[in-house]
């Protein structure tokens, strides 16, 4: 999926952090638990996510580095510094909102179009990730 097919979404959010540290992730650098990084099954590594927890409105910005995650019903994994930001560290998930930045390899992302219909893209995104 490209930044321009998935610009705002909802989903479920989770994290990952203490055993997966230092461990590679699948772009190849190693996971930092403290960084503002995350997992998403389809968008492109280096994509910037603005993601908003949808209980407190607390919003972090991070950068796609993994792929993931591999529990059905989510939408993204959140490195434990990124959760902590968010305040669902606790609770260990959020329904957030997502929102893509900008693309290190297209940084007009920001200036892309919203789509047609940005509900039906969300919705055709959530069933999506239902399937998986």
């Amino acid at each position: 999926m490209t930044s321009a097919q998935a610009l705002v979404a909802d989903g479920l959010a989770s994290y990952y952090g203490d055993r997966f540290n230092g461990r590679r992730t699948a772009s190849g650098e190693r996971f930092n638990q403290h960084e503002l990084t995350a997992a998403h099954r389809t968008l492109e590594f280096g994509t910037r996510v603005l993601v908003t927890n949808k209980a407190n409105g607390r919003s972090v910005a991070v950068t796609i580095n993994d792929r993931g995650p591999y529990t059905r019903g989510r939408s993204i994994d959140l490195s434990k510094g990124a959760a902590r930001e968010l305040g669902m560290l606790g609770r260990g998930v959020a329904p957030v909102k997502l929102r893509v930045l900008k693309d290190s390899r297209a940084p007009e992302a920001d200036a892309l179009p919203q789509p047609a219909n940005p509900v039906a893209v969300a919705q055709a995104e959530q069933l999506m990730m239902d399937l998986f």
